[in-house]
């Protein structure tokens, strides 16, 4: 222990670990502990915390509901830019981190707090996404992460203190656990122990939130999302809040086995890492967007989003949120979807998720202009020829200098 801590804010599930953690740190630090505990719609009940964290002997305790906050400033910002890291994990656990963090810091402002902390391993990628989000907002916190201090290096061990100082375990927790799951309202993650072959494919019993596709209904479904510049705001004529949208859509999308992902990653730290995911109204959410803006969007303007999107996918997963350049890209991102505004049709059916309509009053899309029929004056075909000639210069150049 390198600083004198007077009181931090911990980060609290009401789960082994943290609860562990909240012993540890009254007694390594010998301070006070205020526990908040978020609820972003991981399918939990959080007031089992409060409870827990009130036996503990925790005075302060914050237990808070973040959906509505979660999707409107997070999810939705994020999905304006279709962002995908490494090509298709949505980042369903990147983007909870900086809401949380966010929280912590605003927490231990409140309750005069000079110190936070997180249960976050040092192998993983939510330490840097925590720690990153903490001095982006509050540059001088003290910051305390269990995991990298002390002995408690596996779960015996954290079994053994809890006994040791009469910290409840429910008895379904007490076994080892076959994977480790984190989930809120956009996704489940499944990760570790019977998932770390990656040659294995995952068993049934892995997946929470999503039938198989092959035990998906044999009849599909068809939807529409109405959007409203980049944003989904109603399904059928039907306008939802945010994050009631977002649970209607991943109603719909599990039952038709959609938002699947198995893959293999590379964590920020350096090393590679298998994750088993499950984004349903994500999934249906992310090709509708693209759909929408495909009728909306100006052919530089979607090339250029499509450009930055890798970067900005980036700059999430790695925790970067709170970072001036994700913040100017947003700016750009959010420009782009003034007329991202109109109605997406959408067929699901079996894991697969198919446009079938879209429409829009501030299409781009001409049928007079785009028909093989003879349309209006504004295109001429003779017009092509000039362009194709300019556009060959130096290819004709080239292959004439070659001889």
């Amino acid at each position: 222990m390198s600083e004198s801590v007077k009181k931090v804010v911990l980060a609290y599930s009401g789960g082994l670990d943290t609860s562990v953690i909240l012993r540890w740190l009254q007694d390594t630090y010998n301070c006070e502990v205020v526990t908040f505990t978020a609820d972003l719609g991981q399918g939990e009940d959080v007031e089992p915390a409060r409870e827990k964290a009130k036996m503990l002997g925790i005075k302060e305790v914050y237990v808070e509901d973040l959906r509505e906050e979660f999707v409107r400033d997070y999810v939705f910002p994020m999905f304006r830019a279709n962002a995908l890291y490494e090509g298709c994990y949505l980042l369903g656990t990147s983007i909870a981190r900086p809401l949380i963090s966010k929280r912590q810091i605003e927490i231990a402002a409140e309750t005069g707090a000079d110190a936070v902390s997180h249960g976050a391993t040092g192998k993983g990628n939510d330490q840097v996404r925590f720690e990153l989000s903490y001095y982006a907002l509050q540059p001088d916190i003290k910051i305390i992460a269990p995991w990298r201090e002390w002995d408690l290096t596996s779960r015996t061990k954290l079994i053994e203190f809890a006994e040791q100082h009469q910290i409840p375990i429910a008895k379904d927790k007490r076994g080892e656990a076959p994977f480790s799951v984190d989930a809120n309202l956009l996704h489940s993650s499944s990760e570790g122990k019977v998932l770390e072959d990656p040659w294995d494919a995952p068993e049934e019993y892995v997946f929470q939130r999503t039938v198989s596709p092959e035990q998906a209904p044999d009849k599909a479904t068809s939807i529409e999302i109405d959007f409203e510049h980049g944003d989904p705001v109603a399904i059928d004529g039907e306008r939802l809040s945010p994050a009631s949208l977002l649970t209607k859509l991943n109603e719909l999308g599990g039952a038709n086995g959609i938002g699947r992902l198995d893959m293999v990653e590379n964590r920020f730290v350096g090393m590679k890492n298998r994750g088993v995911y499950e984004t349903p109204g994500g999934t249906i959410m992310h090709h509708a967007h693209r759909a929408m803006e495909s009728l909306t969007l100006d052919r530089g303007m979607a090339h250029l989003k499509d450009e930055m999107m890798p970067r900005y996918a980036e700059l999430i997963y790695n925790g970067f949120w709170f970072s001036p350049e994700r913040e100017m890209m947003q700016q750009a991102i959010d420009f782009s979807q003034r007329n991202v505004t109109g109605t997406v049709r959408m067929k699901l059916y079996k894991g697969n998720v198919t446009c079938t309509g879209r429409k829009a009053e501030r299409s781009l899309y001409s049928e007079d202009i785009v028909t093989f029929e003879e349309g209006s004056g504004t295109y001429d075909h003779k017009d092509a020829a000039g362009f194709i000639k300019l556009n060959a210069l130096r290819l004709r150049l080239n292959k004439m200098l070659q001889g």
